[in-house]
């Protein structure tokens, strides 16, 4: 399923160039992509699920509450787009705990800042 597959049973799947390679995903494909996206992360807060990808559990019960949009979504996207956007919601999610937690302590958080020459 998805861009990379090597079977497409609805011919919806990618397109190959001359050459046997993929051809770019466009601004409509992606599009789609992250329209299914959204619409599966929505089912997952709906039920409380964070991480759909990492453990049996949570991969259990994403299946089980919002099977059809996950579907729709390895459909609609690259399978390493998926995997991306998946492990990405969990570490959104943990680095907003940790902001979170820094500043109920009285803490402040800066932005990241980049070095400014070397005195090597």
């Amino acid at each position: 399923m998805g861009w990379f597959s090597s079977s497409s049973s609805d011919g919806s799947g990618p397109k190959k160039t001359a050459d046997g390679a993929f051809v770019a995903p466009t601004k409509s494909t992606r599009q789609k992509c992250y329209e299914s996206r959204d619409a599966f992360f929505e089912c997952l807060d709906r039920n409380n699920i964070l991480d759909s990808v990492n453990s049996k559990k949570g991969r259990d019960a994403a299946a089980k509450a919002c099977g059809p949009a996950d579907q729709a979504f390895e459909k609609n996207c690259a399978h390493s787009w998926v995997e991306y956007f998946k492990k990405q919601r969990v570490v959104n999610y943990q680095k907003e705990q940790t902001i979170k937690k820094i500043e109920a302590e009285g803490g402040e958080v800066m932005p990241p800042q980049l070095p400014v020459g070397s005195n090597r």
